[in-house]
């Protein structure tokens, strides 16, 4: 079973998104993390085959969560982050190679790219990879 850990400071969003996966993606398991804070115990603690990280969070900001995540060893390629912000701001911020993907989470394109990953994990959930 896939395993994926959600960092947003916004509750509604991460109950909507959290629900569309497991409706989806039976095979993937959520953990959520609205306090971006207590994120940290997560990451340290659980091996994620996919984290999604919310940029700006009051106390400690997405691109501080992500080097966390990869100082804990915890692959670049497994990590999204995600915002309201556009695309060319989002990538002045996080170049490309920093992460897997950086994506605006309101738009349907962008969330096209979502479902991809979300796919690709799942195929990989059942091959056992």
């Amino acid at each position: 079973m896939g395993k994926i850990l959600l960092i947003d400071d916004d509750p509604a969003f991460t109950r909507l998104l959290g629900d569309y996966i497991a409706d989806q993606y039976p095979l993937l398991t959520v953990d959520i993390c609205n306090n971006p804070l207590e994120a940290l115990a997560a990451i340290r603690k659980a091996p994620y085959d996919l984290i999604l990280i919310d940029f700006e969070m009051p106390t400690l900001d997405g691109r501080k969560l992500m080097n966390f995540a990869v100082q804990s060893g915890i692959e670049k390629r497994r990590i999204v982050i995600l915002s309201s912000r556009d695309a060319d701001f989002l990538h002045e911020q996080c170049p490309m190679g920093s992460c897997l993907a950086v994506l605006n989470k309101h738009e349907v394109r962008q969330r096209a790219v979502l479902d991809m990953i979300f796919s690709s994990l799942s195929q990989k959930s059942v091959h056992g990879e």
